[in-house]
């Protein structure tokens, strides 16, 4: 299988570090030679030498991502944002093939076997993508449907889901969220009743991505009347069966080429063998799945955020106010550079999160502290930015204001800033004693 000979590849280029002897990841020829990008942006070359976390072998694997992006993705994103959808079976497919949904997932379950921080410099390679909605699904897929999966669950379930996602011929999303239980978890009332090897499942779920696409459902019901952080089992539950209803496809704010679905649950019969890990330790496990989804997604707005900077840059050195560049003016330029600060901050930040993480420590704090830095300062860099293109960054000609509707989300989606902050506060021991 390519992908398995990709996956040996790269883990013999971890210990020779002779990247000029390898030539293809899964069918996709590494970067030896230079990417041309399809974006209005350019930057110079990344060495291993400029990274904290990041070696010879992570820059290939991105080298290669950018291809794929710049050939099959970026050129059809303009399409699917006005689709409102953008063909998830065949774009992870494509991904699947060259090894991107499963990087550091089991070997013997298609994936290359390395640790997170390969999962991190993919998600950051995903922000050139020219909108939010394509590689947040992406993220979805390969970093918040599977993780506990991956983790915990039996090989008969790995067989069944992992693989086939991580080869991009099933199509994952996550159910977590419901109507009145967005990010306080443990509040969902979906049941799940245990008759004799089944369990039948009611209720529903809410902004589900991939939802109207998907083939799987890494759900998450209650499956006993016990103690609300006790009572939560993840289940694989497959979205062809009876009872399963599709409610409707959700118009949102931003991040409109991603579809996002309301879900409903009616008698659904799932095998008990669906339960992945140990029943009732569900609320752990998707607490465990959150520290990689946050970092993920923090990770992948950095891009983003020095994309628009630099497209902005570019932009008020040509637009002319009072017969001088906008970039001139001192108040755009100083905020420029500050906004460019403040994202090497999180990039930093980051980076040390993840070195941990891929150590085997928690990093819920880091993690917290990253997720509530990275929704703010999407935003300041979105208002910023969109204020110095003037009329141009209120229209939907232009990348700014599509970042404005879709980098919103971050402060919302995975727990919100306010959760972040209660987060950061027990651990700082300073949440009021009940």
């Amino acid at each position: 299988m390519a992908l398995h000979r990709g996956a040996l590849r790269l883990t013999l280029l971890r210990h020779s570090r002779h990247l000029s002897k390898f030539s293809s990841l899964g069918g996709v020829r590494l970067a030896s030679e230079n990417v041309v990008s399809q974006s209005a942006t350019s930057s110079p070359p990344e060495t291993a030498g400029d990274n904290l976390i990041y070696t010879q072998e992570h820059l290939a694997l991105k080298e290669s991502l950018r291809k794929i992006i710049d050939q099959e993705i970026n050129p059809h994103v303009d399409q699917w944002e006005a689709e409102g959808k953008f063909p998830a079976h065949k774009i992870f497919k494509i991904l699947g093939n060259a090894g991107f949904l499963g990087v550091n997932k089991p070997v013997k379950y298609g994936g290359l076997g390395l640790d997170f921080s390969y999962s991190v410099a993919v998600a950051e390679e995903l922000g050139n993508i020219r909108c939010g909605g394509v590689p947040m699904a992406i993220g979805v897929q390969s970093d918040m449907a599977t993780p506990a999966l991956a983790r915990f669950g039996s090989d008969e379930l790995k067989e069944e889901f992992l693989l086939p996602s991580i080869m991009g011929d099933k199509v994952a999303c996550l159910g977590v969220s419901e109507v009145g239980a967005g990010s306080d978890v443990s509040s969902i009332r979906t049941k799940a009743v245990r008759k004799g090897d089944e369990y039948v499942i009611n209720g529903g779920k809410m902004w589900t991505t991939n939802g109207t696409q998907a083939d799987w459902m890494c759900l998450l019901a209650n499956t006993s009347d016990g103690p609300p952080h006790r009572n939560k089992s993840l289940i694989c539950l497959p979205m062809n069966l009876p009872g399963v209803q599709i409610a409707r496809k959700i118009d949102k704010l931003g991040m409109w080429s991603s579809d996002t679905a309301e879900v409903f649950f009616d008698d659904v019969r799932v095998p008990c063998k669906n339960v992945i890990g140990q029943e009732g330790m569900g609320f752990t496990y998707q607490m465990l799945q959150f520290q990689e989804e946050r970092l993920w997604g923090v990770a992948n707005i950095l891009t983003a955020m020095d994309n628009i900077i630099q497209e902005t840059i570019q932009y008020t050195g040509q637009r002319k106010v009072f017969r001088q560049p906008v970039l001139y003016h001192q108040s755009v330029h100083f905020r420029l550079a500050e906004l460019q600060t403040e994202v090497e901050l999180l990039r930093s930040l980051l980076y040390r999160a993840t070195a941990l993480y891929i150590k085997g420590n928690d990093v819920t704090k880091l993690a917290s502290m990253a997720k509530l830095k990275g929704g703010r300062l999407t935003r300041e860099v979105a208002d910023s930015c969109l204020q110095y293109w003037g009329g141009m960054g209120f229209t939907s000609d232009v990348m700014v204001s599509r970042f404005y509707r879709d980098s919103r989300l971050l402060s919302i989606g995975g727990g919100a800033d306010e959760v972040m902050l209660g987060i950061i506060c027990k651990y700082m021991d300073t949440l009021p004693k009940k």
